[in-house]
């Protein structure tokens, strides 16, 4: 286990978590579900990911901060959403089936699922899932690389080609990507065969006109923020935006929001554990955004 570094009083904050921490079994109706899927086998440059989940929780759960999310939703006394264990992978070669199997199982009980990964890969069989739930799903993808590639490294499953998989197999109606600052000219062409609406770093300013009509899903991979803001990532990639910014976006979102994930964060890059606490902020703030379109459809 990586040390927590200026996160304290560990053993409190993992009781606190218990407080949260509640079977599947017991899901009720629209109740939100914080999903740890801890995998980065397809992973390139570099491994770390899959250790983020446990650290995104208890840098939320920290004494440094609080479980207010910006809008004046308190977490801590808001019912309606709970935390899982992790899954497991144990068997190589599973893991897709494993997580489309569980996130399936959640939508069945009509849950909203943010996931806590891993590297980007585990947005596909998440997606699958979802794809099946919701006829006219959207994708807002904060993001450096748009994900595009066919295959990278022999791996059509790579962390850099999920987005590929998921238009190829129609599992979505509309993909958005905001914050791509690493575009390739085969990737380029990928975008124009699928449609992807693109707004690259360079034209941030266009991100206030996305509006999306039905139900939309959330994917932030954390390089998406300027590593000035996210040092704790595999691939850096200066000239992103800032906490405030992806913030905004998360805030002002109009669309459904219907599920979530926060993939590649890397502690193994986060000595100081500033990303940790950025990511954890993140995942406050998607769930206080959830939390007020359940109190605002009660």
């Amino acid at each position: 286990r990586l040390s927590l570094g200026l996160i304290p009083n560990i053993k409190k904050i993992e009781d606190v978590m218990r407080n949260f921490n509640t079977k599947e079994k017991a899901l009720r109706a629209g109740e939100i579900v914080v999903l740890g899927v801890p995998l980065d086998r397809n992973s390139s440059f570099c491994r770390g990911p899959e250790s983020a989940p446990q650290f995104i929780r208890e840098a939320l759960f920290s004494e440094s901060s609080n479980l207010w999310a910006e809008k004046m939703i308190d977490l801590g006394l808001m019912s309606g959403w709970r935390i899982l264990d992790d899954l497991e992978f144990l068997d190589q070669g599973a893991e897709f089936a494993k997580i489309e199997s569980r996130i399936n199982a959640l939508l069945a009980k009509k849950a909203r699922v943010v996931s806590l990964g891993g590297d980007h890969s585990i947005t596909y069989p998440i997606i699958k899932a979802y794809g099946k739930r919701y006829k006219n799903l959207s994708i807002l993808q904060l993001d450096a690389h748009p994900d595009l590639y066919d295959e990278l490294e022999d791996n059509r499953y790579s962390h850099a080609c999920p987005f590929a998989r998921i238009l190829e197999k129609k599992l979505v109606k509309r993909l958005v990507q905001v914050g791509i600052r690493t575009l390739t000219g085969h990737q380029h062409e990928q975008a124009k065969r699928f449609g992807v609406e693109i707004i690259e770093m360079r034209e941030i300013d266009r991100a206030d006109e996305i509006k999306f009509d039905g139900p939309v899903y959330l994917s932030l991979d954390m390089d998406c923020l300027d590593p000035a803001f996210a040092p704790g990532v595999s691939h850096h990639e200066p000239g992103g935006m800032s906490t405030r910014a992806v913030l905004q976006i998360i805030q002002d979102l109009r669309g459904q929001l219907v599920g979530a994930d926060i993939v590649e964060y890397n502690p193994e890059r986060d000595p100081q554990r500033i990303t940790g606490m950025v990511a954890g902020k993140l995942l406050k703030e998607i769930m206080g955004r959830m939390l007020e379109e359940n109190s605002k459809n009660a």
